[in-house]
């Protein structure tokens, strides 16, 4: 594998969050009963005119604002010809000369730390076909087009990626930046965010490129990997055996976790692109550019940094807790209730909130009413002051999520305060050393590890209730004699 380098371009398509399409008045709510989104401009009727959605406009902007783009103060939409059951018109409107968007970059951590830039060619405007059924309809093909009209804005990469970790990273960070921007819900399960990776490989150290196979609508990130690492191996060993990488587009099948051949590739020339006659050139002003520029909020590369600068969290946890805008927005909350101490703050939403949140499937806004983060600041401030410790904490939120009751509440209706009476603690500490004789004398022989069966042994016999940092300094000068 050393003698060859992959290369990787991918194309991401974005459902953008409008209420209705890109050029008619339809609903792009999912989930409505087969054809019931879809008028006489979704059906390509002879008469109707498409009118441009503004907030599609302004949310392309926004994106390409985002990744430093430039904005084309004037762009066109082109007809994309092919035929297809799902295409009513014949035709697809896209950009194609001249996007709206060009020239944009992205910043993706690698996991050894290490940071890449990965070029971003162009950002367009256009809309989705409709879609192909087939399960449940022996023999015939069904048709949808209630996704006819939706509006996409496709996001094409450089060939800047070298492996599938890379690509997955990318797609990651842009899954990011969309949903912070409020652009797209990023739900890969409706297709609202998927990809095509286009893969080729070539001998390393060459500078031409191979010849790329396009995989088709990717929607999940392992599915983007398997797909990626299968088609690279394929074209080696292809390769290898004497044989040629044919340019075509292929479709991963995740069962057999294999990419298999959809079409031979076409060309741009092969669309037949040429503007379209019934939709004017989008001309913008850079007053409006720049009040879409005044609506960014905090990106998550800023957000990141200022974490790690106003909370004092490394760099992998700022980039954690900032993958989504609703776990920052979380942590922020809660270290609104504990100031000083932001990094125990950290460690509980990536720790025992995350893990809840995975263990039932929700997502953080879900996750809100079950232990609001002022809720959970509650508890780290029990921590905190030393009312409970780090381990009966555990028990407490674990009441806290099944219940939705205060830290408060569940630590006086168990008992779970935390005992630091050091004169009750001594006398555990003397109870325990006395039933175990053995066990003393071995110590005090110089079995330190033992030290562990004693720390044990009190925290038992407190039921967990007494202070860690006490037992630890009351046991050692008890066992020291």
């Amino acid at each position: 594998m050393s003698a060859w380098e992959t290369v990787i371009g991918l194309e991401i398509h974005a459902q953008l969050a409008t209420r209705s399409k890109i050029f008619s008045g339809s609903a792009t709510t999912y989930g409505a009963p087969p054809n019931a989104q879809a008028n006489l401009v979704d059906l390509g009727y002879p008469g109707v005119l498409p009118v441009l959605n503004a907030e599609a406009v302004r949310m392309a902007v926004k994106l390409g604002l985002a990744i430093s783009a430039r904005i084309a103060p004037r762009s066109v939409f082109a007809r994309k010809n092919y035929f297809y059951p799902d295409l009513p018109k014949g035709y697809q409107i896209s950009q194609y000369e001249l996007p709206i968007v060009a020239g944009g970059v992205l910043d993706i951590q690698l996991e050894d730390g290490s940071s890449k830039r990965v070029g971003i060619t162009r950002a367009h405007l256009e809309e989705d076909a409709g879609k192909s059924l087939h399960e449940g309809l022996p023999g015939v093909t069904g048709i949808d087009l209630n996704r006819a009209g939706t509006p996409l804005v496709e996001i094409v990469s450089e060939p800047d990626m070298r492996s599938a970790k890379e690509a997955v990273a990318y797609m990651k960070k842009v899954h990011t930046l969309v949903r912070y921007l409020e652009i797209c819900d990023g739900n890969m399960q409706e297709g609202s965010f998927r990809c095509d990776a286009n893969v080729s490989v070539r001998k390393s150290g060459a500078d031409k490129f191979g010849t790329r196979a396009e995989i088709k609508n990717l929607n999940s990130f392992r599915y983007i990997e398997r797909a990626i690492n299968y088609e690279v191996q394929r074209q080696i060993e292809l390769i290898e055996s004497g044989g040629k990488v044919v340019q075509e587009t292929r479709l991963y099948d995740p069962d057999k976790g294999e990419t298999r051949s959809m079409r031979s590739k076409e060309e741009a020339n092969d669309y037949r692109y040429f503007p379209d006659p019934d939709l004017l050139p989008v001309v913008l002003e850079e007053k409006f550019i720049e009040s879409v520029r005044a609506s960014l909020p905090e990106l998550p590369d800023q957000k990141a940094a200022r974490f790690v600068s106003q909370y004092a969290l490394s760099a992998y946890d700022a980039g954690v807790l900032t993958a989504s805008r609703e776990l920052a927005d979380y942590y922020e909350n809660v270290v609104r209730e504990v100031p000083q101490e932001p990094k125990l703050a950290a460690n509980w939403v990536m720790g025992e909130f995350a893990a809840a949140l995975n263990k039932d499937g929700l997502d953080v806004t879900s996750a809100r009413g079950k232990v609001p983060p002022q809720n959970l600041g509650g508890l780290l401030l029990r921590i905190s002051d030393q009312t409970v410790s780090g381990n009966v904490a555990k028990v407490v939120f674990a009441t806290m999520w099944s219940s939705g009751a205060l830290a408060d509440t569940v630590i006086a209706e168990q008992g779970l305060k935390q005992i630091t009476d050091a004169a009750a603690i001594e006398r555990v500490i003397d109870e325990v050393m006395a039933k175990s004789p053995g066990q003393l004398a071995d110590y005090r022989a110089g079995k330190d590890k033992l030290f562990g069966f004693f720390v044990g042994q009190v925290m038992k016999a407190t039921g967990g209730k007494a202070n860690p940092a006490q037992v630890n300094e009351l046991l050692l000068r008890k066992l020291r004699g």
